[in-house]
């Protein structure tokens, strides 16, 4: 896939208006209800024609999300978390991989070990 999954887009799909408050809710992984409810709060609390031209800027220069950009509900939660912090996800993942190959080494030392209730286990399963 040639898009990039953590580039900001427009999400027509999910619009109300010009898919901004979409697009901000799928960036970040806020629902977009509150996406929508703190802009109309920011506009009425005295932002109202910066709000707006801010809102038509993202419109005009932001390009709309592909279609099948996220597989999966798991995919897009990835790549939301990706986006939000990048070295807890990179710590994350390493910390995983860390334990996965703990536990391989336990697997690894089980086998080779002269454990001769494991071996008659494995041969009796041959």
């Amino acid at each position: 896939m040639s898009a990039s999954r953590t580039k900001f887009y427009l999400d027509k799909q999910n619009s109300k208006w010009l898919g901004v408050c979409a697009g901000i809710a799928d960036y970040t992984g806020v629902e977009v209800i509150w996406v929508r409810v703190g802009t109309v709060i920011l506009t009425l609390a005295g932002g109202f024609p910066w709000t707006l031209i801010a809102y038509w800027m993202i419109a005009w220069m932001a390009s709309a999300k592909p279609n099948g950009l996220y597989e999966t509900l798991e995919d897009q939660k990835f790549w939301q978390g990706v986006r939000s912090n990048p070295a807890r996800t990179t710590r994350d993942v390493r910390s995983k991989f860390r334990d996965i190959d703990r536990r391989l080494a336990d697997i690894e030392t089980a086998y080779t070990s002269r454990n001769t209730r494991l071996a008659d286990e494995i041969d009796s399963l041959r």
